[in-house]
Protein backbone atom coordinates (compact mmCIF):
# COMPACT_ATOMS: atom_id res chain seq x y z
CA UNK A 1 0.00 0.00 0.00
CA UNK A 2 1.73 3.31 -1.18
CA UNK A 3 1.19 6.55 1.40
CA UNK A 4 0.68 9.70 0.31
CA UNK A 5 2.24 12.56 1.60
CA UNK A 6 3.25 16.28 1.04
CA UNK A 7 6.77 15.82 1.16
CA UNK A 8 8.05 13.18 -1.17
CA UNK A 9 11.54 11.92 -1.50
CA UNK A 10 12.71 14.28 -4.53
CA UNK A 11 11.33 17.49 -2.38
CA UNK A 12 13.23 16.12 1.24
CA UNK A 13 16.51 15.79 -0.80
CA UNK A 14 15.96 19.37 -2.46
CA UNK A 15 15.34 20.75 1.09
CA UNK A 16 18.19 18.80 2.92
CA UNK A 17 20.76 20.03 0.31
CA UNK A 18 19.69 23.47 0.40
CA UNK A 19 19.85 23.54 4.33
CA UNK A 20 23.54 22.34 4.46
CA UNK A 21 24.31 24.30 1.27
CA UNK A 22 23.27 27.42 3.31
CA UNK A 23 24.85 25.72 7.05
CA UNK A 24 28.40 25.22 4.96
CA UNK A 25 28.42 28.45 3.52
CA UNK A 26 28.25 29.75 6.79
CA UNK A 27 30.25 27.98 8.60
CA UNK A 28 33.18 28.72 5.79
CA UNK A 29 32.98 32.39 5.99
CA UNK A 30 33.45 32.41 10.16
CA UNK A 31 36.48 29.78 9.73
CA UNK A 32 40.35 31.00 10.59
CA UNK A 33 42.81 28.82 10.73
CA UNK A 34 42.97 29.81 14.92
CA UNK A 35 41.02 27.44 17.31
CA UNK A 36 41.38 29.46 19.95
CA UNK A 37 42.63 32.91 19.09
CA UNK A 38 40.69 35.45 16.76
CA UNK A 39 42.43 36.96 13.79
CA UNK A 40 43.34 40.05 15.65
CA UNK A 41 44.75 38.28 18.68
CA UNK A 42 46.99 35.97 16.28
CA UNK A 43 48.47 38.98 14.20
CA UNK A 44 49.37 41.04 17.93
CA UNK A 45 50.86 37.56 18.77
CA UNK A 46 52.54 37.02 15.64
CA UNK A 47 54.06 40.23 15.83
CA UNK A 48 55.29 39.55 19.45
CA UNK A 49 56.98 36.87 19.08
CA UNK A 50 58.78 37.95 15.66
CA UNK A 51 60.39 40.46 18.11
CA UNK A 52 61.08 37.69 20.50
CA UNK A 53 62.56 35.40 17.58
CA UNK A 54 63.04 37.60 14.45
CA UNK A 55 64.05 36.65 10.98
CA UNK A 56 67.55 36.82 9.96
CA UNK A 57 69.71 34.72 7.87
CA UNK A 58 67.21 31.88 8.99
CA UNK A 59 63.28 32.35 9.81
CA UNK A 60 61.82 33.69 12.51
CA UNK A 61 59.14 32.75 14.83
CA UNK A 62 55.90 33.82 12.32
CA UNK A 63 57.58 31.71 9.71
CA UNK A 64 58.53 28.66 12.36
CA UNK A 65 54.85 28.56 13.60
CA UNK A 66 55.65 29.35 16.91
CA UNK A 67 51.89 31.30 17.08
CA UNK A 68 50.14 27.95 15.88
CA UNK A 69 51.98 26.05 18.64
CA UNK A 70 50.27 28.28 21.28
CA UNK A 71 47.51 28.18 19.47
CA UNK A 72 46.74 24.63 20.13
CA UNK A 73 48.63 24.09 23.40
CA UNK A 74 46.02 26.66 24.93
CA UNK A 75 43.49 24.19 24.06
CA UNK A 76 45.16 21.68 25.19
CA UNK A 77 47.75 21.43 28.13
CA UNK A 78 47.63 24.93 28.49
CA UNK A 79 43.88 25.83 29.13
CA UNK A 80 44.73 27.58 32.30
CA UNK A 81 46.51 30.52 30.76
CA UNK A 82 43.92 31.85 28.03
CA UNK A 83 42.67 34.37 29.99
CA UNK A 84 46.30 35.29 30.60
CA UNK A 85 47.07 35.59 27.03
CA UNK A 86 43.33 37.65 26.15
CA UNK A 87 44.46 40.03 28.54
CA UNK A 88 48.21 40.69 27.67
CA UNK A 89 47.36 40.59 23.86
CA UNK A 90 45.14 43.22 24.90
CA UNK A 91 47.48 45.02 27.04
CA UNK A 92 49.86 45.05 24.31
CA UNK A 93 47.05 46.65 21.58
CA UNK A 94 46.39 49.35 24.72
CA UNK A 95 49.99 50.27 25.03
CA UNK A 96 50.19 50.57 21.53
CA UNK A 97 47.35 52.93 21.18
CA UNK A 98 45.04 50.57 19.94
CA UNK A 99 46.79 48.50 17.31
CA UNK A 100 50.07 46.76 18.62
CA UNK A 101 50.28 45.36 14.64
CA UNK A 102 50.11 48.40 13.44
CA UNK A 103 53.29 50.49 15.00
CA UNK A 104 56.44 49.99 13.80
CA UNK A 105 59.01 47.49 14.43
CA UNK A 106 61.19 50.35 16.65
CA UNK A 107 57.46 51.43 18.52
CA UNK A 108 56.54 47.78 19.37
CA UNK A 109 60.12 46.65 20.29
CA UNK A 110 59.83 49.18 22.87
CA UNK A 111 56.47 48.37 23.86
CA UNK A 112 57.35 44.75 24.90
CA UNK A 113 60.57 46.23 27.11
CA UNK A 114 57.89 48.04 28.76
CA UNK A 115 55.84 45.01 29.48
CA UNK A 116 59.03 43.14 30.83
CA UNK A 117 59.56 46.10 32.89
CA UNK A 118 55.54 45.95 34.43
CA UNK A 119 54.40 44.78 37.48
CA UNK A 120 51.03 43.42 35.59
CA UNK A 121 52.47 42.56 32.31
CA UNK A 122 55.80 40.72 33.61
CA UNK A 123 53.72 37.30 33.53
CA UNK A 124 52.35 37.68 30.25
CA UNK A 125 56.12 38.62 28.61
CA UNK A 126 57.59 35.99 30.19
CA UNK A 127 55.05 33.56 29.21
CA UNK A 128 55.24 34.59 25.71
CA UNK A 129 58.90 34.31 25.47
CA UNK A 130 58.88 30.88 27.37
CA UNK A 131 56.18 29.41 24.97
CA UNK A 132 57.80 31.23 21.95
CA UNK A 133 61.05 29.69 22.68
CA UNK A 134 59.08 26.42 22.72
CA UNK A 135 57.27 26.75 19.93
CA UNK A 136 60.32 27.36 17.89
CA UNK A 137 62.58 24.70 19.50
CA UNK A 138 60.27 22.26 19.99
CA UNK A 139 59.23 19.42 17.93
CA UNK A 140 57.18 20.16 14.94
CA UNK A 141 54.57 17.33 16.18
CA UNK A 142 53.15 20.04 18.36
CA UNK A 143 52.34 22.61 15.65
CA UNK A 144 55.99 24.82 15.45
CA UNK A 145 59.51 24.83 14.42
CA UNK A 146 58.04 24.55 10.69
CA UNK A 147 60.43 21.76 8.67
CA UNK A 148 62.44 21.66 11.87
CA UNK A 149 64.03 25.49 10.93
CA UNK A 150 65.23 25.73 14.06
CA UNK A 151 67.22 22.54 14.43
CA UNK A 152 68.26 23.12 10.72
CA UNK A 153 69.67 26.27 11.96
CA UNK A 154 71.33 24.42 14.80
CA UNK A 155 72.54 21.17 12.22
CA UNK A 156 70.32 18.47 14.53
CA UNK A 157 69.02 16.27 12.37
CA UNK A 158 65.33 15.72 12.77
CA UNK A 159 64.30 12.96 15.16
CA UNK A 160 62.69 10.09 13.57
CA UNK A 161 58.94 9.73 13.69
CA UNK A 162 57.77 7.85 17.21
CA UNK A 163 57.15 3.93 16.41
CA UNK A 164 58.67 4.05 13.17
CA UNK A 165 60.69 0.50 13.19
CA UNK A 166 64.66 1.63 13.06
CA UNK A 167 66.04 -1.42 12.37
CA UNK A 168 66.71 -2.93 9.02
CA UNK A 169 65.58 -6.85 9.29
CA UNK A 170 66.90 -8.45 5.97
CA UNK A 171 70.59 -7.84 7.50
CA UNK A 172 69.83 -8.25 10.91
CA UNK A 173 71.20 -5.92 12.49
CA UNK A 174 70.23 -1.63 12.70
CA UNK A 175 69.95 0.89 10.02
Amino acid sequence: MKRSSSLDRRKFLKATAAVAAGSAAGCRANRTPWSFFTAEEARTLTAICEQIIPADQDPGAAWAGVVNYIDRQLNGHFQELQPAYRDGIAAADRLAGGSFVSVPKERQLSILQQMEKGQDTRPFFDLVVAHSMQGFYGSPRHGGNRDYVSWRMLAIPPSPVRGRDHYDFTTGGKS
